[in-house]
C-alpha cells in the first residue's frame, strides 16, 4: 500500500476483498468472519488477563454460531477478512499479520502437543485458499498465495505462490 494513501478501515477492506459486500451493516451483521472477531477480540483480552476459562467459553460460544474456532490465546493482526469461514481453525500459538485473506476449511494447526509455539506465523498480505492446511511452527511471509487444499510443513518465503 502506498504510504501516501490514507489507512484502510476495515469495512473498506472487506468491500475492496469482497465484490459481494454491499455495505457495512450487511459486513457487521451477517460475515461469519467479522462476527467470530468481535468475539475473538474480547476473548483475547480476557485471555491475556489471565481470565482464560471466561475467554474459551465465550471462543466456543461464536464456533457454535459461526463455525470458526479460534483459540482466545493466538495473535491477530489487523484487517484478517475469512471469507466463508465454516471449518476454519487457528490455534492457539498462531501468530496472524495485517490484511491476511482466508476461506473456509482453513488450519493453522499444530504437529506437537509440547506446549511453547507449535503453530503457524502468517505474515501481512497473505492469501489462504479454501482447505489449505498450515502446520507446526513454520512462518508464511509477506504477501504469499498459499493455494486451495495445500498442506504446508515447511516455511514459505515472502511472495511466494504455492499451489500443489
Amino acid at each position: 500500500m502506498n504510504k501516501k494513501v490514507k489507512k484502510e478501515g476495515y469495512y473498506a477492506s472487506i468491500k475492496r476483498r469482497d465484490p459481494a459486500a454491499r455495505n457495512n451493516l450487511q459486513i457487521f451483521f451477517l460475515y461469519p468472519g467479522v462476527r467470530v472477531l468481535r468475539a475473538y477480540r474480547v476473548a483475547h483480552w480476557l485471555w491475556n488477563i489471565k481470565l482464560k476459562f471466561l475467554a474459551e467459553w465465550i471462543m466456543s460460544m461464536a464456533r457454535t454460531t459461526t463455525l470458526i474456532e479460534i483459540h482466545p490465546g493466538a495473535t491477530i493482526g489487523k484487517n484478517l477478512f475469512i471469507d466463508h469461514g465454516s471449518g476454519v481453525v487457528i490455534g492457539e500459538t498462531a501468530i496472524i499479520g495485517d490484511n491476511v485473506t482466508m476461506y473456509h476449511g482453513v488450519t493453522l494447526g499444530g504437529l506437537k502437543w509440547e506446549k511453547g509455539k507449535r503453530h503457524p506465523t502468517i505474515e501481512d498480505d497473505v492469501y489462504i485458499g479454501t482447505g489449505a492446511k498450515i502446520l507446526g511452527n513454520v512462518t508464511v511471509g509477506k504477501g504469499a498465495r498459499i493455494g486451495a487444499n495445500v498442506i504446508i510443513r515447511e516455511d514459505v518465503p515472502a511472495g511466494a505462490t504455492i499451489k500443489k
